[in-house]
């Protein structure tokens, strides 16, 4: 059966068309399942029962329930979620006063390898398709309507692009779920061949995952910095306006002894400047390697100090779900194992 959840409005009208049924069809189906959220293509009641029965013998809605949900005592949740050929991914909801983040994944692993990233350790076993991402949140949506999205979950999102792409139309068209797209942020470690067209035809926030504005020491934890230098990426995003509709954050996490020193913040300063950000200062969870130790707070207070001396727009980003593994990658990689 093929899933019509994470179909596009273009391609829901092929289908009718192939079935010979009325076009405005398509747009009922949309609306039943990114408006109403039904789970069976028979809840469908403005249609007629013979396009219904023609759909169930092709297609079915393709809602898939998560396998586990940890609680964490701050009320952050998590979620893992079971696809084909034992695929495991992971979703986090973040509860801040009425908002309500989703941080969703794109890939079944990543390829990035970082070396402090429990996603990384596991390699690339695949891309998610867009219905496995739109899955993703319609299902949590269902649960906790979500007020914000981001693509900072397991994978590159930049690096499966294309169903990332298809998957912000959903969220963001009016024949889909209609979200702002400045309620969405994909985050990327800086995957340059397909950041142009990325910048180019989307609208959404933009979050670099930085950690090191020094090109040899950003290298020993980013391999990426090897082929897609900082200084190059930083380069086309200064090409782009980040004072209008969008906005660009750097994210930092900030590790004991190892990128929290002056020569960091001197070199922050003369590798951004001139371009409107924030800096957004993280603390690291734990992915049991001994090899990488997170400041703790009064140093990341102190090092946000010496940012804001520099003029950035620095917040220390509140740390959520330690005690649920809410770092990407663990809970996928315990059952991967």
């Amino acid at each position: 059966m093929t899933a019509l959840l994470g179909k596009t409005k273009q391609e829901t009208d092929a289908i009718i068309q192939s079935l010979n049924a009325p076009k405005f069809a398509s747009g009922q189906i949309c609306d039943w399942i990114y408006k109403k959220g039904v789970t069976d293509i028979e809840s469908m009641s403005n249609l007629s029962a013979k396009l219904r029965s023609q759909l169930s013998s092709e297609y079915c809605i393709g809602f898939v329930p998560y396998l586990q949900e940890l609680i964490s005592a701050d009320g952050t949740r998590k979620y893992l979620f079971e696809y084909e050929d034992n695929t495991f991914v992971e979703a986090v909801l973040i509860f801040d006063n009425r908002r309500v983040t989703l941080c969703i994944s794109c890939q079944a692993g990543c390829r990035m390898n970082c070396a402090f990233c429990a996603t990384g350790k596991q390699g690339l076993k695949r891309n998610l398709t867009c219905h496995e991402i739109i899955n993703i949140f319609a299902c949590l949506n269902s649960k906790f309507p979500i007020s914000n999205i981001v693509f900072m979950g397991m994978g590159e999102p930049l690096d499966n692009v294309l169903q990332v792409k298809k998957s912000i139309s959903i969220l963001t068209q009016e024949w889909g779920y209609g979200m702002s797209a400045r309620r969405i942020t994909v985050s990327t470690a800086g995957f340059y061949p397909q950041m142009k067209d990325f910048l180019d035809s989307t609208n959404v926030d933009i979050a670099l995952s930085l950690h090191n504005p020094i090109a040899q020491e950003r290298m020993q934890i980013m391999p990426i910095e090897k082929a897609y230098p900082l200084n190059k990426i930083v380069a086309l995003l200064k090409q782009y306006n980040w004072t209008g509709q969008r906005r660009l954050t750097f994210e930092y996490i900030v590790f004991k002894d190892l990128n929290d020193q002056q020569r960091h913040v001197n070199a922050l300063a003369k590798l951004l400047n001139g371009l409107p950000c924030r800096i957004n200062l993280i603390r690291f969870h734990s992915t049991g390697d001994d090899k990488f130790k997170g400041a703790d707070m009064q140093r990341m207070k102190t090092f946000q100090s010496m940012l804001k001396a520099k003029g950035f727009n620095t917040q220390i980003r509140a740390s959520k779900g330690e005690d649920i593994m809410a770092a990407c990658g663990l809970l996928s990689t315990k059952y991967c194992e």
